[in-house]
């Protein structure tokens, strides 16, 4: 078999993971705050295929950022609007930051001396960690925008907003540029706190295992 075929085979259900856990924990906060669109929508789900988004997945594949079809949000059923879309749009990096400890405390203790096992807490450590701190920054339509939205004053919220329409396309841009012309914006952004908090998970049995790999 093709190493880049085994890779593959070891990355898909991994970005599946990834962006289930996310999407369901956004559509479990909203529900826990009172508004039962996702679960009405048949969007509260473990299953994988329903939380897809084909550019973020096509991102996260190749880029190693990116981000799952959001969830639908109906804020009228919150009680604390502003509070309650921060506590939801958080939710989901959360549970990612979550995963990758869960996988850390692999790292540390559990390591077995088998190399598509190795392969899959490499990649649910860095993956995890990748998608979570991704999606905390405040470019739309990110995670992280929609928290800085809602903790600005009104008026430089309203701004943001409006500033934020062409933030998209600026997004992919950015990360077509870090990945043909090799720019590495977003690398020197999150590079250091992805290997940083992986490294806190998983202690210096992470690094070991990135030279077994390597």
């Amino acid at each position: 078999m093709s190493p880049d075929i085994a890779e593959w085979i070891i990355r898909i259900p991994v970005l599946l993971f990834a962006i289930t856990i996310h999407e369901y924990s956004h559509g479990k906060a909203a529900l826990s705050l009172g508004d039962p669109t996702a679960k009405n929508a048949g969007r509260l789900s473990l299953n994988p295929i329903i939380h897809i988004d084909p550019l973020g997945a096509i991102c996260l594949f190749f880029f190693h950022f990116g981000w799952a079809k959001p969830v639908p949000v109906d804020v009228r059923y919150f009680k604390n609007i502003r509070r309650d879309i921060v506590i939801m749009a958080l939710s989901g990096p959360i549970s990612n930051i979550a995963a990758a400890f869960v996988t850390g405390l692999f790292i540390r203790y559990f390591l077995l001396p088998y190399e598509v096992y190795l392969k899959l807490l490499t990649y649910m450590i860095l993956m995890n960690t990748g998608l979570g701190l991704f999606n905390l920054l405040p470019i739309p339509p990110l995670d992280g925008s929609h928290v800085m939205e809602n903790i600005l004053p009104s008026g430089a919220s309203k701004i943001y907003r409006q500033m934020s329409r062409y933030a998209p396309l600026i997004l992919i841009g950015i990360l077509m540029l870090d990945r043909f012309l090799h720019i590495g914006i977003f690398g020197k952004i999150l590079g250091y706190p992805i290997f940083y908090i992986a490294h806190l998970f998983g202690g210096d049995n992470f690094y070991r295992l990135l030279n077994l790999l390597s």
